[in-house]
């Protein structure tokens, strides 16, 4: 058969060659083969995605107790060292790796695996575990809690990413309850385990009761995560942009930290570390506009409804973030409270943030105006966290319960919504991407408002140490101030999401 220039057959079988190709072109697609049947992953049944997501729940909880169970220990974590001006580091230190490496951590789990990008993130977390266990000295525990930063960076963000793979938005809720669980279980016992050990025992322990938990849930993590749906999509990893946020970051919170205290806050060292701080923020905006992939996508955040479920997660787990640091401070050197009793006395905030979260999940995938419950919920969060500040004061034990439970009811249904709302809006490909991105910019957020507040708290702080009413409670009243201030905006975002249906069925998964 001839072939013309055009691609076209040409002479006598011409016409049967087209036939030919018209049948092929109208008749039925040909049916799989076996082995491609073979090669599709079963659907995941109710029990094998409940148990995947209990699973789970092991990494959240290792990596929402780091921050909790430190807030009681900084005062004497202080004492020890003799320095308690760099006790902020101890924080921010973590919280700025973690912000650095968590956007890192979930395109590396959309390239390699969730299972991977798991064992690696819990192998760093030990690492910086006992570094900052056997510190002799303030320096080297900031440099283990920059490990332990690099680890946990990728704990809760890739377990919430396998949340992802196995439920659609519609049903991710219900599922979303079990981390719920971990989160405030990790909030309300991290103070009261955090201030008990630093009583009874050596505030050390604090990292080193966690091995065996780290060692049991890499276990799990190896063995159950084998069934995991995989949406696998080549990435490229973004150093530049990651290193560019650290550096900005560390310069703009050692400039808190340094002024005020040892710098006049015009000094030229302070307003060195402003101005380069401003540089390297400018160069990863730029990093951010001209990479081919960069750390943060720009196409994620340009949809409204992923842009301000962003906004609302991030400004209100800021929220809590920097609640659950202070006010164990707070009750320890405004009032004179002990550790242990300062850290139990935040039970009542985590379990009813963890009753409401766990309740509005159920109803999520189950009522049409879905956000209606947490955003009127907010505005009772909202006068808890003013109240707070406006009795500073005056407190007793009984108003501060009443107020705790206040902002936990009021917070909660926000917690599994924001996840929910993101996830729905973006595509099942780039959902370690975006779930990256939400992680990312929580903790950037809560690492700033951890950092402002510190050095608001500490400006009047003697050089010794905090506690016994070292610090009046004027610092803390402007501090839970603005707290409420950060929730408002999460109440506006809230009030501004559409309410997209939600999608009730999964996308086909790689084997």
């Amino acid at each position: 058969m001839q072939i013309d220039r055009g691609g076209r057959p040409v002479g006598p079988h011409a016409v049967q060659s087209l036939a030919d190709a018209a049948s092929a072109d109208l008749a039925p697609p040909a049916a799989p083969s076996a082995a491609a049947i073979a090669a599709e992953p079963k659907p995941l049944t109710h029990s094998e995605r409940r148990h995947i997501v209990m699973t789970m729940m092991m990494p959240v909880f290792m990596g929402s107790i780091d921050q909790s169970i430190l807030a009681s220990a900084l005062p004497t974590i202080g004492r020890v060292f003799g320095n308690v001006h760099d006790l902020p580091w101890v924080i921010t230190s973590y919280l700025i790796a973690a912000t650095a490496l968590t956007p890192l951590y979930g395109k590396f789990a959309d390239i390699h695996g969730r299972r991977a990008s798991l064992l690696i993130a819990l192998g760093i977390y030990m690492v910086g575990s006992l570094v900052s266990a056997t510190s002799t000295s303030m320096l080297m525990l900031i440099g283990g809690r920059i490990i332990q930063g690099c680890g946990g960076g990728g704990l809760v963000t890739t377990s919430q990413m396998v949340l992802g793979d196995i439920a659609p938005p519609k049903d991710r809720a219900k599922y979303y309850a079990y981390f719920s669980i971990a989160f405030t279980s990790a909030g309300a016992c991290g103070p009261a385990v955090g201030g008990w050990i630093c009583q009874h025992w050596h505030w050390s322990l604090i990292f080193l009761w966690k091995f065996p938990f780290c060692l049991v849930a890499g276990a799990l993590v190896w063995n159950v995560l084998r069934r995991l749906p995989r949406y696998d999509r080549p990435h490229r990893l973004d150093i530049v942009g990651a290193v560019l946020v650290m550096a900005a970051s560390s310069s703009f919170m050692l400039a808190l930290n340094l002024g005020g205290v040892r710098f006049p806050w015009l000094s030229a060292p302070i307003m060195a570390l402003l101005a380069c701080a401003l540089l390297l923020g400018v160069a990863f905006v730029m990093r951010l506009l001209s990479a081919a992939e960069p750390l943060i996508p720009i196409a994620v955040l340009a949809d409204p409804t992923a842009r301000l479920a962003v906004m609302a997660h991030c400004f209100g787990w800021g929220s809590l973030i920097g609640l659950n640091i202070f006010l164990p401070m707070y009750l320890q050197s405004a009032l004179g409270w002990s550790p242990t009793d300062a850290g139990l006395s935040l039970i009542v905030l985590m379990v009813t943030l963890n009753a409401s979260a766990g309740l509005s999940s159920q109803l999520i995938g189950r009522v049409k105006h879905y956000k209606a419950l947490p955003t009127a919920f907010l505005v009772v969060g909202i006068g808890g966290v003013l109240a707070l500040s406006y009795s500073t004061s005056t407190m007793t034990p009984e108003k501060f319960e009443i107020l705790l439970f206040l902002i936990g009811i009021g917070f909660g249904p926000t917690a599994p919504l924001t996840q929910v709302v993101l996830q729905n809006a973006v595509a099942t490909h780039h959902l370690g991407t975006a779930i990256g991105t939400m992680s990312f910019c929580r903790t950037l957020l809560g690492t700033v408002m951890v950092a402002v507040f510190g050095a608001i708290v500490l400006s009047g702080a003697p050089a010794d140490g905090l506690g016994g009413n070292a610090t009046s409670t004027g610092p803390f009243s402007v501090v839970f101030l603005a707290a409420a201030g950060t929730l408002t905006i999460t109440f506006l975002a809230m009030l501004l999401v559409e309410e997209k249906p939600l999608q009730s069925k999964m996308p086909t998964a790689r084997a």
